[in-house]
């Protein structure tokens, strides 16, 4: 079973950092024999508010105790944004629990809706974002060159494209990686931890 976050569209997008009500729960589940961690949020349509600035959101990095081990085990959180739960599944299952042994495991949150993935990304604690760029509406390189713009630190994206022909399209969407449909579970690893050691280096530096 999957768990997509379906959030109401944010009153703004920017400097307006969302919080979620409702109790917040991680779920271990079954991905292809691999045990992954799904953050699942219960929010209503007026999930997003302002909230104090200085509260104490996560820049990113190993976070302590996450689901995907035991309870002083740190985690790298990926977001995964698609309007098709089925590509979702497919670049979980391929990433697996922990894609490299030097990396802490992995939280994934599932995504479907682009004001959620500005909304996450702008909210903080993020260690990678994942991007269909073949989602609708809202494509990935498009959602990944406003992140960009937008967010301060924005962590890395990677950008999921069409095929082959279309990676130079990364160059407009300022994705820090690229790989293409169908997806490659080898080379989307290789992509993903290459990634994820330089943010694990930069945050723990």
């Amino acid at each position: 079973m999957t768990s997509v976050i379906a959030l109401g569209p944010p009153r703004g997008i920017g400097h307006i950092r969302p919080t979620f009500r409702g109790p917040t729960r991680v779920t271990p589940v079954e991905h292809a024999d691999r045990t992954v961690a799904l953050h699942q949020a219960e929010a209503t349509d007026e999930a997003f508010e302002d909230v104090d600035p200085d509260a104490d959101l996560h820049d990113g990095g190993p976070h302590a105790g996450g689901p995907a081990g035991s309870d002083s085990e740190p985690t790298l959180r990926v977001l995964v944004y698609s309007d098709d739960r089925l590509v979702r599944g497919q670049v979980m299952s391929a990433l697996g629990r922990r894609p490299a042994a030097d990396l802490p495991p992995l939280e994934f949150v599932e995504v479907a809706t682009e004001p959620v993935v500005i909304a996450m990304a702008d909210r903080g604690g993020l260690d990678l974002l994942i991007l269909d760029g073949e989602a609708a509406p809202a494509g990935g390189m498009g959602v990944c060159r406003q992140l960009k713009d937008e967010i301060y630190h924005c962590p890395p994206v990677l950008v999921l494209v069409g095929r082959p022909q279309d990676a130079w399209l990364a160059t407009w969407s300022r994705a820090d990686g690229v790989t293409s449909h169908p997806l490659d579970a080898i080379a989307l690893a290789k992509v993903v931890t290459s990634l994820l050691r330089s943010r694990h280096a930069v945050v723990t530096a």
